[in-house]
């Protein structure tokens, strides 16, 4: 095994072990040691990977969501509805981490990523950046509201309410 390969091991360790401590332990009543410790590494493997605890979360869900976006690549030229659905089935598809991000009160950093992902820029002239930030924290709102009602709807059907919102 390649380092690399040894570092993709340690981080899905660390992250195994940190979300499973978080099933049982708000997010301050966990310290490093304990993660590292769970995930049979060293507190300086932790901090070569990683800042600080939520940083391991945000990784997490920049993967997740990355993946989700590659998909949409392969998938170009769909129409927006089956791309927001297709947002929607992966979110239900983690609907476990995301409730459990909900419980811990982390749930804002899916906004992070929402907002890196299709939020206003720095170039963007001022109507454009308007429009990004507008769609990114709509997206965000919709997103958390459905979560916090327990996601009764399916994928397709959160498209169809999204589509006569809009």
């Amino acid at each position: 095994m390649n380092n690399a390969e040894k570092n993709t091991c340690v981080k899905g360790q660390i992250t195994a072990a940190f979300l499973e401590l978080l099933e049982t332990k708000e997010l301050k009543d966990i310290s490093v040691s304990q993660i590292a410790s769970e995930a049979g590494v060293s507190r300086i493997s932790f901090y070569r990977n990683y800042q600080d605890k939520e940083d391991i979360l945000r990784i997490y869900i920049k993967q997740m969501m990355d993946d989700w976006i590659n998909g949409q690549k392969r998938a170009a030229g769909q129409p927006d509805q089956d791309i927001l659905g297709d947002l929607f089935t992966c979110l239900i598809e983690n609907k476990d981490f995301y409730l459990l991000l909900g419980r811990r009160n982390l749930f804002y950093l899916l906004k992070d990523i929402i907002l890196d992902i299709c939020g206003p820029k720095p170039e963007h002239p001022n109507f454009s950046a308007y429009t990004a930030a507008f769609i990114a924290y709509g997206l965000y709102g919709w997103i958390e509201e459905w979560f916090a009602r327990g996601m009764q709807e399916s994928a397709w059907e959160m498209t169809e309410l999204l589509k006569i919102g809009i």
